[in-house]
């Protein structure tokens, strides 16, 4: 299991969210990374659809961020079995794709994903979109910062 939990070791970082960060791609995995993190939340991260599942399950994060071109699994097929979990199912997914199709789209969004952003990322819109989803689901005690 590739996954970073910051959370557990940084003991400051208990009070901050906790996002999840699925990519395969490295280069994508870390600058995603660092910008989520010095926006003050602590990222898990995942390469493949099975381990993005087994995370979401046991950390319970408060964003997932999900690739959909994954190995092992793809990101739709580890959104549908994301959406299954009862304690996941108000959890906002952000489907990430280099895929910029309306067809695309719509899978992704009929998959559970809430949003559907294309590489490679904008990050102001990046930044505004999890904003608005942080907001619009504040009964579970989101904050936006970004």
């Amino acid at each position: 299991m590739c996954a970073t939990i910051a959370a557990k070791r940084d003991p400051m970082a208990r009070d901050r969210k906790l996002f999840l960060l699925v990519e395969d791609f490295e280069d994508s995995r870390f600058m995603m990374r660092q910008l989520l993190e010095m926006a003050g939340y602590n990222v898990l991260e995942a390469t493949d659809g099975e381990e993005a599942i087994e995370l979401a399950v046991a950390e319970q994060p408060e964003l997932i961020l999900m690739d959909l071109s994954l190995p092992k699994l793809d990101g739709l097929t580890a959104t549908r079995r994301i959406r299954q979990h009862r304690d996941l199912s108000r959890v906002p997914i952000v489907a990430v794709s280099a895929h910029d199709s309306a067809g695309s789209r719509t899978e992704a969004l009929e998959a559970g994903c809430d949003e559907y952003v294309t590489k490679p990322i904008d990050f102001d819109q990046l930044s505004s979109l999890l904003n608005r989803l942080l907001r619009e689901d504040n009964s579970n005690g989101f904050r936006p910062v970004l």
